[in-house]
């Protein structure tokens, strides 16, 4: 109890051999970060809880997790870890000195030196102080930092590197499709000439060539100038480096690009794509105003462009004060960049019931049973969410004080409010090319990403996702026979197409679009555009009627023929999801947007879309597969040449000599003897070639697994074709295995088990001599985010899909809409119904909605009306 009273609070101190004595029972718990460590000092594992927060974060030393106050007692009794290096940051209002100007230095400044500064705050009123000192459990023992004479060396160490260590969501980051790009060095004191350059909206070109392609403005004098020249003939002349090289000029923006969420720049003197925070400074300096900007493909178009410019301010209902929403439901989320998207679908899905019993109504029971590392399973990141968003923690009221305070000072400064998903999007992003990059996406794409994770995650009895799934009949008919197929399938969203031609406003269109042609051609300013307005009626009498079957084979003519498909619900969901298939691509393949007003109902009935199944006097067609055409692809050989080997592989014995031939040029052993084991002893030199294929695969260097019973190896072969929509592995990959003399139903189950990677089945052949006759079910369910479509297909066990049927009467309650030219770019909002009133969400701003643009959404969410 005595060495409690001098702890507890810091404030006495101790001689360097009582602290040492203390520390001794925890040596052996305490680590030292090594590369490739996450250390998590910026955000608790359960919560949101900072170094920000009230009480702090505690970072657990062994395992570098970071906990809030709520939830270090549960990582202590569930792990026995008793020492935490607590983290605390003060913020401090300034305090002027004598002269008016002196203020008071920072403590412990390197502390954290990539802790974000938050930007709610002006840092001319306020500063930091942060504050580090190692906690004992379970008595709450503390010791201040820095003591580094008093502490043992391994302690100081530790403590020291977990303070210095870096992001982990920055390691992660490095490793995604596209790095995260970083400020320039140049930004900040960049020099603009007062020369009154002005850059026109539109009509650019080269000021040394006259080209107007590809086409770049130097941030300092305001020169127009072309890029580089490309290995395929595009590009420039390279004016801009070279103006560069002759004056120093660093920054410039490539023209096209700029909207209000930023633009494309580029450092010279960096040599790489960079961020300019104050860009929106720098382009008014040029009379450029990126508020009014928007992606253009040829740089022809100018920023007067109504409907654009009206899209974004329309959709974040600009120019109206909206007043901000506080409490439970009202928490917005931070946008780490394009990470909108997220945002919008999450706040949809966690504004759904059934999803608030399932995660946040199990968190208890969730997070007790959470594995060691939190941050790495799915119910436990989506129970933090859910409880961030829901329980109001994050998103409190600015006292009465600092709303009189905003009053005086004419300024609105936001609170520390909101939450910064970024545990959560590394994990439901990991392995994923797509959404672990920093590049903006699609929102239908990663709704069905989410969904497949809820599928595979289950978090009770019920599936909170089966809200969602519905049955859809599909009626296929031979057009020359007349005979008909009906098949089933599971979906999750009904996309409706665009009737572009039923749009009321068909003269108005045309008429734009002839000025749109002209303007082109004599270098005009573009007029203003028009935005088609097209009936719901006639977006949802499009869905319903029949659409072409491409390359359709007809079984009742044993030959290939013209086919229709009609598709109707054979039952309908609790929530349903209608996508507006507003996206498509141009004849040059680029992804375009069409600008389109869709009057969408409150209430929305589809009764008459319900299936109706085989009708009298209609005939089935044949249940006859189609002949099996084994594909003309190189990949093919290897692969038969790969199975003859591997029938002779499993009982050979590796040739040592070509495996040291191997080792003393560098390589790792393991990967010497899998090069050797994988060509068959076919020599150093095939050996070799293998190495250099494989070498940057991540199980490269480890130890060689050869096939046995229950066992499977694999050599990273690319598997062939794509799942087939009825869940049956391509025909194509099918038929290679039964050429090489095996049953058909042993193919398609040795396919199913591995994913449909031809090599990989050949393995699972071998090391299942006695395969069982029925599969596993949870290998029939389909991976959902390979399907553009959304045509994903459920649990094909005895008991079928769980479907929620109901009658097809539904209520709006919630939108999420898209601003830009295409998926790749623009900005998500989300619109939600909510106690009677509409609300806004657009990332950290939740504000009551007053004009709900409900006609240009993207995603619409409805649920079923009881009846």
């Amino acid at each position: 109890m005595q060495r409690a009273a001098l702890f507890r609070g810091g404030d006495a101190q101790m001689a360097a051999g009582d602290l040492g004595e203390l520390l001794v029972p925890y040596m052996p718990t305490i680590r030292v970060p090594k590369s490739g460590d996450r250390v998590y000092k910026t955000e608790c594992a359960f919560s949101y809880d900072s170094p920000d927060s009230e009480g702090g974060l505690y970072v657990c030393m062994n395992t570098f997790l970071g906990f809030g106050r709520e939830h270090i007692e549960r990582h202590y009794r569930k792990t026995g870890q008793c020492v935490y290096l607590h983290l605390k940051r003060h913020v401090i209002e300034k305090v002027p000195g004598a002269s008016g100007g002196a203020l008071p230095k920072r403590r412990n400044a390197k502390l954290f030196l990539d802790l974000e500064i938050s930007s709610d705050l002006n840092s001319d009123d306020f500063e930091y102080e942060d504050e580090a000192k190692l906690v004992i459990f379970p008595d709450h023992y503390e010791i201040s930092l820095p003591n580094i004479e008093e502490l043992p060396a391994l302690v100081t160490i530790a403590c020291d590197a977990l303070l210095s260590a870096k992001s982990p969501y920055r390691k992660q980051e490095s490793d995604s499709w596209e790095e995260e790009l970083q400020a320039s060095k140049h930004a900040k004191t960049l020099v603009q000439l007062d020369n009154g350059v002005r850059i026109p909206p539109s009509g650019w070109k080269c000021s040394k060539c006259d080209l107007r392609e590809n086409l770049w403005l130097n941030l300092t004098d305001g020169s127009v100038l072309c890029g580089k020249w490309f290995f395929d003939g595009s590009g420039g002349n390279g004016h801009a480096m070279e103006h560069y090289k002759e004056t120093g000029y660093p920054l410039a923006v490539k023209l096209g690009t700029i909207t209000p969420d930023g633009a494309d720049v580029y450092s010279f003197d960096e040599e790489e794509p960079v961020l300019d925070p104050h860009i929106a400074k720098h382009l008014a300096h040029f009379g450029i105003d990126m508020l009014q900007m928007q992606v253009t493909e040829n740089g022809l178009r100018d920023n007067d462009i109504k409907p654009r410019v009206s899209e974004w301010e329309v959709i974040q209902e600009a120019g109206v004060k909206l007043k901000p929403m506080y409490g439970p439901g009202y928490t917005g989320m931070k946008n780490l960049g394009n990470s909108c998207y997220l945002n919008a679908v999450m706040q949809a899905i966690f504004s759904i019931p059934e999803f608030q019993r399932a995660y946040v109504g199990n968190l208890p029971r969730i997070f007790d049973y959470s594995p060691l590392d939190p941050t790495q399973d799915f119910n436990t990141q989506m129970a933090k969410l859910g409880h961030g968003l829901l329980s109001g923690q994050y998103s409190k009221p600015p006292m009465k004080s600092e709303l009189i305070e905003q009053v005086m000072k004419e300024e609105h400064k936001p609170q520390h409010n909101g939450i910064s998903p970024r545990m959560f999007k590394a994990f439901i992003s990991k392995g994923h090319p797509e959404f672990s990059s920093n590049r903006q996406q699609d929102a239908q794409e990663f709704f069905l990403h989410l969904i497949n994770l809820v599928e595979r995650n289950p978090v009770g009895s019920e599936n909170p996702s089966d809200v969602f799934r519905f049955l859809v009949e599909e009626r296929t008919q031979c057009c020359q026979s007349r005979k008909v197929r009906y098949t089933e399938r599971v979906d999750y969203i009904m996309q409706l197409p665009v009737a572009m031609e039923a749009a009321t406003n068909k003269d108005e269109l045309i008429a734009s679009e002839l000025k749109r042609r002209e303007a082109e051609a004599a270098r005009r300013p573009l007029p203003e555009l028009v935005r088609a307005k097209i009936p719901f009626r006639a977006c949802l009498q499009a869905f319903s009627e029949p659409s072409n079957v491409e390359d359709f084979w007809s079984s009742a003519l044993q030959a290939k023929s013209a086919g229709v498909k009609t598709s109707r619900f054979a039952s309908f969901p609790e929530y349903l999801v209608v996508q507006i298939k507003k996206f498509t691509f141009g004849l040059d393949w680029i992804p375009k947007k069409l600008d389109v007003s869709i009057d969408m109902p409150d209430f929305l009935d589809i009764s008459h879309l319900r299936a109706r199944g085989l009708q009298p006097g209609e005939e089935e067609l044949p249940d006859i597969a189609p002949p099996i055409v084994i594909p003309d692809d190189p990949k093919v050989d290897e692969i038969r040449l790969l199975y003859f080997r591997r029938s002779f592989l499993v009982a050979l014995d590796i040739d040592e000599s070509s495996v040291m031939q191997l080792a003393e040029m560098g390589f790792p052993l393991e990967a010497c003897r899998k090069a050797v084991y994988y060509t068959g002893n076919l020599g150093a030199e095939v050996a070799f070639n293998w190495i250099i294929a494989h070498m940057e695969e991540p199980d490269f260097a480890e130890p060689l697994v050869t096939p046995a019973f229950g066992e499977v190896a694999s050599s990273g072969t690319a598997a062939l074709g794509a799942v087939g929509l009825d869940n049956q592995p391509p025909e194509e990959m099918v038929a290679i295995i039964i050429s090489m003399g095996f049953q058909r139903n042993l193919a398609i189950q040795a396919l199913k088990a591995t994913n449909n990677n031809l090599e990989r089945a050949l393995d699972w052949i071998f090391s299942h001599p006695d395969p069982e006759e029925e599969s596993d079910p949870a290998l029939d369910t389909m991976d959902m985010e390979n399907n553009a479509n959304a045509n994903i297909l459920a649990d094909t066990g005895s008991e079928g899909p769980r479907i929620k049927d109901g009658p097809g009467r539904y209520e709006l309650f919630g939108f999420i809409s898209h601003m830009g030219t295409s998926t790749m770019s623009g900005h998500y909002v989300c619109h939600l119904r909510k106690e009677g009133r509409w609300v806004i969400y657009n990332d950290l701003r939740v504000c009551a909605s007053e004009r709900p643009p409900k006609d240009l959404g993207y995603i619409y969410f409805y649920h079923r009306i009881p009846s």
